[in-house]
């Protein structure tokens, strides 16, 4: 895409003629803080704000604000997020809970239609999936608490972007493409997304200037433009009159969204969940996020193994199995703090990941789904009768890392759930709104059991996303975070052990072969992991995997290298491949 500085004096609309992108580097070292995102004008952007004297939170909001320009498909005004950040002068880990909630009005039957749930992608196009948007409401939070400028300033690089435009490239092109059908039945999506009808061409100028406007209200007037103001209330009429073409076939329902339920929301600070794992120190996100819980049970299990030393299929064998297990322990306790008691120090207790792990055999998977086990009793390989599987989850979400000279870190995760989110672009205001709502149950998934996930009235879905850091003797060590649904859990564990145990660099751990279990009969992978010797050893020990290889997660992270640099890295590959920029670039002479 193109870069900030070029921006200046590009002319042309989404079929102008080709410009020439910029290009990504997924690695850089160096000082004075690092950025790493998916996005080349995003990573930019963070890292322009690092050099002119902005921290670590200042730079994550304007990168999370640029991405909602050049990444709206997957995260922008009217989405939502978890936010983890690292306090240099304290030492103390904080996170911020920008989660979607659901309308006052919305009870446990909100997706239930004639007595059965609604398919599923008819709850995702419609206002019902909608939730009360978190992002703008987490800027403005992250920098009163913690950042050193306004939000009018974190927001004006992207309002520019918005404005000015950048290079679309085949990434953004087949993400329209994909949505296209769906996109077309909205006028105002369609008039953004689809000029003439056809998704931005790769090496086009693409412009958004309702965003452009949105941005500049909101420097202006504060999120109370879209919490008490008139964004708003935009929002809440899309939601409750889908602006649908009448022309359209498909059948879009309206949500309850409600003016009422904008002003009243809020992001809420949270103690961030804390694993201590080969004498290191994981914080990650808590409930309603299932992130940093499910993550910290698979290390806790994990620290049976001696994973540095395993071989390669026994290493995976063991990661496969303490997924499974942890994954059927999030399916049955994990939801909204303010609605479910969720157990959360007693998942992440060692008594429990042990009755845990001495059900994992090295020689055989288990058949899943496998069954939750009680963490405030825990009982010695107590197998359970009861599977607990785990529901689909969209996987279009993104995340960014940040890190600054004094060395404060950001690990941030935001989404509008799934790719093109509801489809539906607010009118005049150039965002599209999420369908976050969709992470509920749309009725129990195990019946007879009790589903802490189901909708209720303020409630906040369930999530996966886990933005995670670690620190060494109480200094960073490294921050990462992923995007994926359900598989941003078993991504983020996947790096955490390739880094910790496996003696890879923190942009190897990124680049390897994905395998996902999540307590389900068969394991998604990557074609890459197929590819390799230790995938056939672990089928002979009973692991099955899904038949469509696919791309799993998008990750980026930074790390703190012991001579004082920061590590930036980001995909190699995978969504395009990711963006990583450091403020004074250095590498020592011979260094790769």
């Amino acid at each position: 895409m193109l870069s900030v500085a070029a921006l200046v004096g590009v002319a042309g609309t989404a079929s102008a003629s080709a410009a020439t992108p910029t290009p990504k580097s997924p690695v850089a070292k160096g000082y004075l803080g690092a950025v790493s995102s998916i996005d080349v004008d995003a990573t930019a952007i963070g890292t322009e704000v690092l050099r002119r004297g902005g921290n670590a939170v200042d730079a994550a909001v304007a990168v999370a604000a640029a991405l909602g320009v050049t990444d709206p498909f997957s995260a922008g005004v009217g989405g939502g997020g978890f936010f983890v950040y690292y306090d240099a002068k304290t030492g103390k880990v904080h996170t911020l809970d920008g989660r979607e909630t659901a309308p006052k009005a919305a009870d446990a039957n909100l997706f239930v239609e004639d007595g059965k749930p609604l398919p599923f992608a008819d709850a995702v196009t419609s206002g019902l999936s909608v939730g009360v948007p978190g992002t703008p409401a987490t800027w403005q939070e992250a920098l009163r608490k913690w950042g050193t400028r306004s939000l009018g300033q974190s927001v004006a690089p992207a309002e520019a972007l918005a404005r000015k435009g950048f290079v679309v490239d085949q990434t953004f092109h087949d993400q329209v493409g994909e949505n296209a059908e769906r996109f077309a039945a909205f006028p105002s999506t369609r008039s953004l997304y689809l000029p003439g009808g056809q998704p931005p061409a790769p090496g086009t100028v693409f412009r958004n200037p309702d965003l452009a406007g949105t941005y500049a209200e909101l420097a202006e007037r504060g999120t109370d433009a879209l919490y008490r103001g008139d964004i708003g209330a935009d929002i809440a009429k899309t939601v409750q009159q889908p602006p649908v073409d009448p022309a359209s076939t498909l059948k879009v329902r309206p949500g309850r969204l409600s003016d009422a339920d904008l002003a009243a929301y809020r992001a809420i600070e949270r103690d961030p969940t804390h694993t201590q794992y080969r004498g290191l120190d994981v914080y990650g996100m808590p409930a309603p996020s299932s992130g940093g819980l499910t993550v910290g049970e698979a290390l806790n299990i994990l620290q049976n193994y001696d994973l540095a030393h395993a071989s390669q299929a026994d290493y995976l064998q063991y990661f496969l199995e303490a997924s499974r297990y942890a994954f059927a322990d999030r399916n049955r306790w994990i939801g909204d703090p303010a609605t479910v008691d969720v157990p959360a120090k007693e998942l992440l207790s060692r008594k429990f990941a042990d009755s845990r792990a001495c059900l994992i055999s090295k020689d055989h998977a288990a058949a899943s789904p496998v069954a939750p086990a009680d963490p405030r009793h825990p009982q010695p390989c107590a197998a359970g009768t009861v599977g607990a599987p785990t529901p689909y989850e969209g996987q279009h979400t993104t995340h960014l890392t940040a890190a600054d000279k004094w060395g404060n870190v950001v690990a941030y995760t935001l989404t509008i759930e799934q790719e093109g989110g509801s489809g539906m672009v607010v009118p005049g205001r150039g965002f599209l709104l999420n369908n976050e709502l969709t992470d509920f149950s749309f009725t129990p998934v195990t019946p007879g059991v009790p589903d802490p996930n189901l909708p209720g009235p303020g409630k906040r879905p369930r999530s996966s996303m886990a933005p995670t850091i670690v620190l060494r003797d109480g200094k960073p060590f490294f921050a990462e975070g992923s995007p994926g649904g359900a598989t941003i859990i078993t991504t983020v564990l996947q790096v955490l052990l390739g880094r910790i145990d496996r003696g890879l660099s923190l942009e190897d751990a990124i680049a390897a072969p994905r395998v996902s279990q999540r307590n389900a009969a068969t394991s998604d992978v990557e074609q890459a992991f197929l590819d390799q010797p230790a995938a056939a050893d672990l089928q002979a020990r009973g692991q099955s995997y899904s038949s469509s290889p696919a791309e799993i997660g998008a990750s980026t992270g930074v790390e703190r290298l012991r001579d004082g640099r920061w590590l930036a890295a980001a995909e190699p590959v995978r969504r395009g491949q990711g963006a990583a920029q450091v403020v004074l670039p250095w590498t020592w002479p011979g260094e790769n």
